[in-house]
């Protein structure tokens, strides 16, 4: 049975990472507030893009002037996995939750007989996979250093996968990043990119019978708008993780704080009750000596 002066230690060194837990809830919560409103801000952009995407698509057809990003290299043997995921821990399953997806759709295309690429982007991600994945794993993509993700980081990224992608080395990227809902919800999802998938929307459908005139033609505007669409998701994809990390984290730590508090109160009631059974002992001691005189 430990000491009554081991159990005093433990209590402190309790009450120290609970204040430690519970400043990290605080300092989460308050970056949570910037980091969401930046995610959902990027949302109706996002979401636009892929409708305008989506009416040039279908103006442009199947024609065998399509550009790759959009048509793809007519193969689907390469798949490049970019995996978005934290440069920091201490935020519950968020980074667990996205290598799980990621791992899961390479195992399924490994076992098909394809061959997979990772580009991780974030610390913890690198890490979950190192172990099974090594060896397809290209250099993690460092973003430690970045206080607030902007357009320009995820533009940096977007050019070293557009890069490869025109130099034949993938057919299809896939995008792995977990989408903010609340401070208790974070949805792993996997978004494939290149080329992107066209989803036709109720806006889509009932504009099916406008006639649009392009200048300049379709072609030349996809030319531009792929490549920025890649860094646009890979943008939204970022800000989604910074939300959903700061929210997990806010989660995790309010979780650890309360435990801790569970703790300190098992600790100070066997402190009690070990303090009082000495207590006793020793008025029995004195008792017993008392008599013996």
């Amino acid at each position: 049975m430990a000491s009554l002066k081991d159990l005093r230690n433990r209590i402190a060194s309790v009450k120290a990472t609970q204040k430690i837990t519970k400043a990290m809830q605080m300092v989460a919560a308050a970056k949570l507030r910037r980091a969401q409103s930046a995610a959902e801000a990027a949302r109706p952009y996002s979401q636009r893009m892929d409708a305008v995407m989506a009416n040039i698509a279908a103006a442009v057809g199947g024609s065998d002037g399509a550009p790759r990003l959009l048509a793809g290299t007519g193969s689907d043997q390469t798949h490049l996995l970019i995996v978005a995921t934290a440069e920091r821990g201490l935020c519950g399953g968020f980074n667990s939750s996205i290598a799980r997806l990621a791992r899961d759709r390479a195992r399924d295309l490994l076992t098909a007989g394809k061959t997979v690429k990772i580009l991780p982007v974030g610390k913890k991600g690198a890490d979950v996979l190192r172990s099974e994945f090594g060896d397809i794993m290209m250099k993690a993509v460092d973003l430690r250093e970045v206080k607030h993700v902007g357009y320009a980081n995820a533009a940096d990224i977007a050019k070293q996968v557009l890069d490869q992608f025109g130099t034949g080395e993938f057919d299809v990227a896939t995008l792995f990043y977990a989408e903010f809902e609340s401070v208790i919800s974070q949805i792993p999802t996997a978004q494939q990119i290149i080329p992107p998938e066209i989803k036709e929307t109720e806006a889509d459908t009932d504009s099916a019978s406008a006639f649009y005139d392009y200048e300049p033609d379709e072609n030349e505007i996809l030319n531009d708008l792929l490549p920025r669409n890649v860094a646009v998701q890979i943008f939204r994809a970022l800000l989604e993780n910074a939300a959903s990390e700061q929210g997990a984290r806010m989660s995790a730590m309010d979780n650890a704080t309360r435990n801790a508090g569970e703790m300190i109160d098992k600790l100070t009631l066997t402190f009690n009750r070990q303090r009082q059974a000495q207590i006793t002992t020793e008025l029995i001691e004195i008792i017993a000596g008392a008599e013996a005189l």
